[in-house]
């Protein structure tokens, strides 16, 4: 590395010596310098020394069982405080420009105000955006909430060391602490012992709000506040909230048996529970600040003309808190207690007003400084966190809620709703939707799937809206699937218009979603339901599992311009739902580019993404990566939206639909039609042991007994990152790019890095191909492949090198990702970490497939999959 690096390399040895020193005082000289003589030789074999990878891979099969769990743990942490090493290095006071960008807002702005974009033009872009960030329990995230803690006191630690003044007994006592919390985490057991539940992602989640956006919203804001006033002489309206979060998390029951209504009520309460909590820490605080006494005529009349009239509203507002916990502590705990709503916050406005009161009070009174004080920063975290902290989306697959109506009308002796045609269906439930009479019979006994599909609808009616965000349709065709919720919400009571949203995921979905929209929005009763906004949900997951990135990405592409289209022919606002994940394989990658490469007209000052996973720690699990987060997302979305990108040349279009055609031809050729495909991804991944590793709350696959077209996108991604060939983030790709460099189009495919879109997939691929390592994936193949299915490697190594060599081509690079070497250093720095963790597990594999094997066994197997999760961050 050179000198840029020189803080990180120092903190990732220091943290590494401790760590050193915490296994030697634990399991003695021995084990460390056998761990440090594999490190070595991993290294050594990186460099192509095969008499080194010899070396190694006898130690590590003849390793015996007491040292397994040891030696994978040694690993995984060493990945794990690298990565909070180079996490902490990119909001360091040390951090080198070249990896750590200028303020993204800052830099926008400069561009807008430079003359191109009118100053109240960018100002009302500004207060009307609505960026929705929606927190996901997707099972990637392989780290313990008890060890994520842990982690992030480390980077207290070093940020703590930075400082210069430090005398040398405070300097002690941070390497002292240091030193704790890495034995700390030497000592725990990485593998949770049980699955979670949904309440514990749930948990889970409101932990990442509380460690860390709680203090960056207001943060964020203040540094955007203090920016446009620098350069426009105007402030941002108090109440501004560019950006909000929603949660998945004990909302989400596609496929998942344990979210149930009974879960989303407890998830509900215990996100109100966080909030009043945090609420009535800001207050105590503020009961504490706002000691003056003199108030303008409103606040003097609701005080009597108390002398300490903030003190005294804030008081109240303080019980009233103190309340409100008490009564959602007996509702979480099962009780149905009776309340007096006027002794807690139950609206919004319960909080919100008499904070305003106080807030213009001390204004008209020449305070101020003080009102923009604390005091602001409640009210802005109020704005974007509301009293449910975050807002709960609700998901379920289009066919529970066709099953639930068919089951219907069966019993009610109308025939079989399953049957009928799309025309029929649609004639039908606007019939019953604009009808008066009650469809549900009262003594109707449903099936438990359905009972469950009705009381999750009963639940939501019960709930006030602004605790609900979308209720999402998984695998939506048709406009009877939108319909179909909207007539079970009516018949459970729903009497507030909650966003119905189709979630179009599969390639024929995809290309066929305009239509079905169109077909929607040209339903009077159906368009006045949705009040203006129509929102659409695109999968990024399932359709990349179906067709392959390069196809599934045309394809979503396709898609937004088109429901663009259709929605400003209809007179309704689209806001585009993104559902991506952290692979490449699951529309992952830089969220910066990913916006920008979106279809002109698609942002509009409007966007909801998914942020699932690992991701959630790595972009929002410090309040100062948080702000910069925040910032790349608010700037990405004004510039989507005030300075749109170019309509591509109608050439580049064609060329686009050529290799999209080609790639998906490629990918399903092998996924589909290659009979050795299934059993050789089940025997050179750990497909099948992945479902034992306790990481999320949800089944792998859809269905118990189904095969590999049930498998959920995130495991099939997971288990080719375990094996390092990284199968779904390119297959089909390389030989698309590749036939149409053949066809004489490499001039016209350069000319198209133009284009926002094209220039983002060819760096996705880049950076995939930078982490596929084909020599661990034949050693896998080698140890765990039956020799009959060993041509399918071949195969597809060669794929792989293909679409090495078409994307080295049209970079005219010699090297992958030669423009972006923090990101290539950043891969290669945890080689030598992961190179070990993959050669042991492969043994592991083997041993575990031969035999019954121990308890020791199977905990290092897990320990290796979590290692190398760790090493490769974005993993599903």
């Amino acid at each position: 590395m050179t000198d840029m690096y020189a803080s990180l390399r120092a903190n990732v040895s220091l943290l590494g010596q401790i760590l050193g020193d915490t296994m030697k005082s634990d399991l003695g000289d021995t084990f460390l310098e056998k761990v440090e003589q594999i490190r070595q030789l991993a290294k050594q074999s990186r460099q192509g020394n095969a008499n080194a990878r010899e070396q190694m891979l006898t130690l590590l099969t003849a390793m015996p069982d007491d040292e397994l769990v040891p030696f994978a743990k040694a690993f995984n942490q060493f990945l794990n405080l690298a990565n909070i090493a180079e996490q902490f290095h990119t909001i360091s006071r040390n951090c080198d420009e070249l990896i750590c960008v200028p303020d993204p807002v800052e830099l926008l702005l400069g561009r807008m105000l430079n003359g191109r974009i009118d100053e109240d033009k960018m100002l009302e872009c500004l207060e009307n955006m609505d960026i929705d960030l929606v927190l996901t329990a997707h099972p990637t995230e392989v780290s313990r909430r008890t060890l994520i803690q842990k982690y992030s006191a480390i980077i207290d630690c070093l940020s703590a060391l930075e400082n210069d003044q430090l005398s040398e007994r405070e300097r002690k006592g941070q390497h002292l602490r240091l030193r704790q919390l890495i034995a700390q985490i030497w000592h725990t057991n990485e593998i949770r012992n049980e699955r979670p539940t949904p309440v514990d992602e749930a948990r889970w989640g409101l932990s990442t709000v509380e460690n860390s956006l709680w203090q960056a919203v207001p943060d964020f804001l203040r540094q955007l506040n203090d920016q446009i006033e620098e350069r426009t002489g105007k402030k941002i309206p108090i109440d501004i909230a560019p950006v909000r979060f929603s949660s998945w998390m004990g909302g989400d029951r596609d496929g998942n048996p344990f979210v149930t209504a009974k879960v989303t009520a407890e998830v509900l309460d215990r996100n109100r529970h966080a909030a009043a909590r945090l609420y009535l820490k800001d207050i105590v605080l503020l009961v504490n600040e706002l000691s003056m006494e003199e108030a303008n005529a409103e606040v003097k009349a609701l005080t009597n003309n108390s002398h300490e009239p903030y003190r005294d509203m804030l008081r109240d507002l303080r019980q009233k808190l103190r309340n409100t916990i008490d009564y959602l502590n007996l509702r979480i705990e099962g009780h149905n207690p009776e309340v007096d709503m006027s002794s807690i916050i139950w609206q919004e406005d319960d909080l919100k007003t008499p904070l305003n009161q106080i807030y213009q009070s001390l204004c008209d009174c020449g305070m101020s400084l003080i009102a923009n004080g604390l005091l602001l920063d409640m009210l802005r975290r109020l704005a974007c966190f509301g009293i449910h902290m975050l807002r709960l989306d609700i998901r379920q697959d289009a066919g529970r809620h066709g099953e639930a109506i068919a089951e219907l009308t069966r019993y009610l002796g109308m025939g079989d709703y399953a049957h009928w045609s799309e025309t029929e269906k649609q004639a039908f439930l606007l019939r019953e939707l604009t009808g008066k009479r009650p469809l549900l019979p009262a003594d109707w006994q449903p099936s438990d799937n359905v009972a469950e599909v009705l009381a999750t609808c009963r639940e939501i009616a019960r709930q006030p809206a602004r605790a609900l965000g979308s209720y999402v349709i998984s695998m939506a065709s048709s406009p009877s699937d939108v319909l179909a919720v909207l007539l079970l919400l009516k018949e459970t009571g729903c009497h507030f218009p909650i966003r119905v949203v189709p979630l179009f995921e599969t390639l024929d979905d995809l290309n066929n979603a305009a239509d079905c929209i169109r077909e929607l929005l040209s339903i009077d009763w159906y368009r006045g339901y949705t009040k203006g906004m129509q929102e659409v949900m695109i999968g990024y997951s399932d359709s990349a599992k179906d067709a392959g990135v390069m196809a599934a990405a045309w394809a979503q592409y396709q898609a937004q311009e088109q429901l663009v289209q259709v929605c400003r022919d209809a007179g309704v606002k689209l806001n585009l739902f993104h559902g991506r994940g952290g692979t490449i394989g699951r529309g992952g990658g830089p969220a910066h580019r990913a916006i920008l490469s979106q279809p002109p007209g698609s942002v509009d000052g409007r966007i909801r993404v998914t942020e699932q996973g690992e991701m959630i720690r790595f972009k929002f699990g410090l309040p100062k990566l948080a702000v910069q987060s925040l910032a790349l997302y608010t700037s990405a979305v004004m510039e989507a939206t005030l300075l749109p990108p170019p309509e591509p040349k109608p050439e580049w279009r064609s060329c686009m639909q050529r290799i999209a055609d080609e790639s998906v031809l490629a990918y399903r050729k092998v996924v589909r039609e290659e009979p050795d495909f299934v059993p050789y991804f089940r025997a050179a991944t750990p497909e099948v042991e992945l479902g034992k590793l306790p990481l999320g709350s949800r089944p792998a696959k859809r269905k118990v007994d189904g095969g590999i077209e049930s498998l959920r996108a995130i495991p099939w991604i997971f288990a080719w990152s375990q094996n390092r060939l990284m199968l779904p983030a390119w297959l089909g790709a390389g030989e698309a790019l590749q036939s149409a460099m053949d066809r004489g189009e490499s001039q016209l495919l350069k000319e198209m890095s133009a284009w926002p879109f094209f220039d983002t997939r060819i760096s996705m691929l880049e950076m995939v191909y930078a982490k596929a390592e084909p020599n661990l994936a034949r050693y896998y193949e080698t140890v765990l492949v039956p020799e009959p299915l060993h041509h399918l490697g071949v195969t597809l190594r060669e794929r792989l090198q293909l679409g090495i060599d078409a994307v080295l081509a049209l970079t005219g690079t010699n090297e992958l990702m030669s423009h972006t070497p923090w990101n290539r250093e950043s891969v290669q720095l945890r080689n030598p970490y992961i190179d070990p963790l993959n050669f042991l597990q492969t043994e592991l594999l083997a041993r575990t497939r031969k035999e019954d094997a121990s308890a020791n066994v199977q905990l290092a197997l897990m320990l290796t999959i979590a290692g190398v999760a760790a090493g490769m961050r974005n993993t599903g």
